[in-house]
């Protein structure tokens, strides 16, 4: 049994750094309270902490 978690773009990245914008592009993220669900891995929570003041995250 793979952990999913859920995440949800709650701030703009207008004005953030190129890397921000990249990661948010990465995880899936384009538009602001748009959600995303992926595995629960290193890779992934490595990215979401680049952008936790920027994202929500939900164990799905």
């Amino acid at each position: 049994m793979s952990n999913k978690i859920e995440i949800t773009l709650k701030r703009s990245v207008i004005g953030r750094s190129e890397v921000q914008k990249a990661t948010v592009q990465t995880l899936g993220l384009r538009k602001m309270h748009q959600s995303v669900v992926r595995e629960d891995t290193p890779v992934v929570r490595g990215m979401i902490n680049k952008v936790s003041h920027l994202v929500d995250i939900k164990e799905v």
